[in-house]
């Protein structure tokens, strides 16, 4: 988690055109570190460049596969439908984020569709991981 708060400290500075500060990484079934990625959305101007989709896109091509079994994304805030729905279905096996979002979360605050029951890949999910200054970095870029 120390690295992923690293990348979203490498976020925009905050005020017009940055990106809220959301680091993610992946890595391969053998622990090594594929891919990175943060928020991209107003950088690229793509709404769907979150840190989790920028790192499992990256992810994929370093591996040579949309299929990500074995990996584990480690993100610094808990992903959003969009992104849960996207780890489902590239089989990413484990997940762990540090602040709840309780506004857009996926991953059991407002929804739970990395466990739910009725999808085919359900990923092991650690919810919480420095959840204190992980949730201080996204306090911090939104009084600023």
């Amino acid at each position: 988690m120390r690295r992923a708060l690293a990348v979203a400290a490498g976020s925009s500075l905050a005020g017009a055109g940055a990106d809220v500060p959301v680091g993610a990484v992946l890595y391969g079934p053998d622990g090594a570190e594929l891919a990175v990625g943060r928020n991209e959305r107003e950088l690229t101007g793509d709404p769907t460049a979150h840190a989790e989709i920028v790192a499992m896109r990256r992810g994929a091509r370093a591996r040579g596969s949309w299929r990500l079994d074995g990996c584990t994304l480690v993100v610094t805030l808990e992903p959003c439908t969009m992104c849960a729905g996207a780890l489902v279905l590239a089989r990413v096996s484990t997940v762990v984020f540090g602040a709840w979002e309780p506004k857009t979360g996926a991953a059991g605050s407002l929804w739970d569709v990395l466990r739910d029951r009725r999808l085919t890949h359900r990923p092991e999910v650690y919810p919480g991981v420095l959840e204190v200054e992980c949730a201080a970095v996204i306090r911090s870029f939104f009084r600023s």
